[in-house]
């Protein structure tokens, strides 16, 4: 019985495993085909959350991995962005409530450039002046929070919430705050 061609190329593919970045463990998160290492590097895989980090917490987050080089058979990654699924989002919005939404583009201690997308969502309908207050001020402290950390320190307090505590400590004076998330972070 003959082979076809589609299957000769594809059974001449390499299997490459694929790690995550130092700032979410360096663990082995799944294995990609490619014919050679050059074919590998530049390719972005978006991965749920939990799956890297065992958290159920991040089980409404996806992260998109860049991989950036390979050697052998292992290919190592960079963290691209990461993101909060449109379902997750969808479900905190509520009638009577208000939703304010800032991006921002920072700069960390160690000089990484990142965009934070927020979006904050309020216990009751907030007028106008009280919304552009509240993104003035979350604005600023986002931008002198990530000021005063390295890019893998402002990560992790993102990750685990130590952030998002902080920000609402600051806004909840103007308004009462329902929900402060994580709508995208790309570097």
């Amino acid at each position: 019985m003959a082979v076809s061609k589609g299957a000769e190329n594809w059974k001449s593919k390499k299997w490459f495993n694929i790690y995550a970045p130092q700032i979410l463990g360096s663990n082995n998160i799944g294995e990609m085909p490619a014919n050679d290492e050059k074919a590998v590097i530049g390719r972005v895989i978006k991965v749920s959350m939990p799956w890297i980090t065992n958290n159920p917490s991040h089980s409404f987050m996806l992260v998109g991995l860049k991989v950036t080089e390979a050697d052998g058979n292992s290919a190592h990654t960079q963290l691209k962005y990461i993101e909060q699924t449109y379902s997750y989002l969808h479900s905190l919005v509520r009638r009577h409530s208000s939703i304010i939404y800032t991006v921002d583009k920072i700069t960390t201690q160690d000089a990484a450039v990142l965009t934070i997308k927020l979006m904050l969502t309020t216990r009751s309908k907030v007028t106008t002046p009280k919304k552009k207050a509240m993104r003035t001020v979350l604005s600023g402290f986002v931008k002198e929070y990530a000021a005063s950390k390295d890019k893998e320190a402002f990560v992790k307090e993102l990750l685990d919430g130590t952030f998002q505590s902080e920000c609402t400590k600051k806004i909840k004076n103007i308004a009462e705050i329902n929900k402060l998330e994580l709508k995208k972070l790309e570097l």
